[in-house]
């Protein structure tokens, strides 16, 4: 199993060991995946076979959920069309700056390019940083063409992992277009996260900074090949992505780059995303207010 399929179906199990998956329907994610029946039950033990009841999201007086961070002053995204390599067409979300002061590459979650990640994108045209969201599923259609997102997770992990580097590596030249002369950055989420790692330990020196929710760091990864500041999000209580905090730090030490780690206290995996189970408001603000501050440091 490759790491990133891996990654995600180590979630899955997590999700049914905390509560949020069924038992079925773990098994159902996990056979998408490719793992036969004995596979996925021990990986289902493996992670703790006891379901619970889901935490409540908290919510406090002066963040809801339903005020995400930086919302107020998001940019309505707008369907785009990019070229890719070898002829391929693929898809995105732009959202423009008034007055850009930089530019980033958003990389969705293993659910593809959901509404979520476009107010994300949005949001940081709000804040003054054009955006491209990336659909890596273009070459299946696009992210709508699977209702089912158990579906569109299976597809995405089953992609090769240079097909999906080489089209980030596009997203970051339409960026480049679309903001002539602005400094880049990227930010992912959670498998999106990995993937931004991922660009980084390829080597990526048109990235002047980075900012990596929750992600994995990969297997001896080297960045030695960027010049990127890298500020990376994790949570407390993700002990499954903490593991490989360690190296990712290691790592940023050993190529000399300027870097920052966030731990949110009270928090868990996927905290930042506002429409899913483990969304924690507080938690998510303060994430916003310090990559924004970064990028506002890093790229213009």
């Amino acid at each position: 199993m490759e790491p990133l399929q891996r990654y995600v179906a180590e979630e899955i199990a997590t999700d049914h060991a905390e509560g949020f998956l069924a038992r079925r329907e773990a098994l159902r994610r996990l056979g998408l995946l490719g793992l036969g029946a004995g596979a996925a039950t021990a990986l289902l033990a493996a992670c703790g076979s006891g379901e619970q009841t889901p935490t409540p999201v908290p919510v406090t007086a002066t963040t809801t959920a339903g005020a995400p961070p930086g919302s107020a002053a998001a940019v309505p995204t707008t369907p785009i069309t990019y070229p890719g390599q070898d002829g391929r067409t693929l898809r995105g979300a732009w959202a423009a700056a008034a007055e850009p002061r930089g530019a980033v590459l958003v990389i969705h979650e293993n659910r593809g390019l959901t509404d979520h990640i476009r107010s994300v994108a949005g949001r940081f045209a709000g804040a003054g940083y054009s955006a491209l969201a990336v659909d890596l599923l273009s070459d299946r259609g696009g992210t709508g063409a699977f209702p089912d997102p158990a579906e569109a997770t299976a597809a995405l992990t089953a992609t090769p992992q240079d097909r999906l580097l080489a089209d980030l590596r596009a997203g970051l030249d339409e960026l480049s277009l679309r903001a002539p002369g602005k400094k880049l950055g990227a930010t992912g989420f959670c498998f999106g996260g990995g993937l931004t790692w991922l660009l980084l330990a390829t080597g990526t020196p048109g990235l002047a900074a980075a900012t990596p929710f929750y992600g994995p760091f990969p297997d001896n990864g080297d960045l030695s090949g960027t010049k990127a500041a890298v500020l990376g999000i994790y949570a407390a209580q993700d002990n499954r992505v903490n593991a490989s905090r360690p190296a990712a730090e290691a790592a940023l030490r050993r190529a000399g780059l300027t870097y920052r780690i966030f731990t949110a206290p009270d928090a868990n995996h996927a905290f930042f995303n506002d429409t899913g189970t483990r969304y924690q408001p507080v938690a998510a603000a303060e994430a916003w207010r310090q990559v924004t501050e970064w990028y506002g440091t890093r790229l213009g």
